[in-house]
């Protein structure tokens, strides 16, 4: 397991990514930066990648991240999506690839504001 650190204006994040080669390419990718969506409780943002990701699901756990093949976007899950089931799990609007796990107290990622700069970088 990989683990990342994910800067926002409203704080340092701690993230872990499984072991899949998606995750290991990006992890060798990094640091890198975008500019934040925000979708209910989820923010996403552009991360195009050269290595395929097979979409897979849709309905996730609140702190899963996952990559939106469609939108080539990297996606933080950190509460409700507008698409929720109703046990308030996240869903996505289209099927995306859970690559990893928000670690810790990720609560400050709600005032995370639209259209504002994230970066992501290697932790060790």
């Amino acid at each position: 397991m990989s683990r990342v650190e994910i800067r926002t204006r409203s704080g340092v994040y701690l993230a872990e990514l499984d072991d899949s080669e998606f995750s290991d390419v990006l992890w060798l990718t990094l640091p890198r930066e975008s500019t934040v969506n925000v979708w209910g409780s989820e923010i996403y943002f552009e991360l195009p990648s050269e290595v395929e990701a097979e979409a897979d699901v849709t309905v996730l756990d609140v702190g899963d991240i996952a990559y939106w093949p469609e939108g080539q976007a990297l996606c933080l899950f950190f509460g409700p999506t507008p698409l929720s089931d109703e046990d308030g799990r996240p869903v996505a609007i289209s099927p995306v690839k859970r690559i990893g796990r928000l670690l810790g107290d990720f609560s400050g990622l709600a005032a995370v504001g639209d259209r504002t700069r994230i970066a992501l970088h290697r932790s060790f």
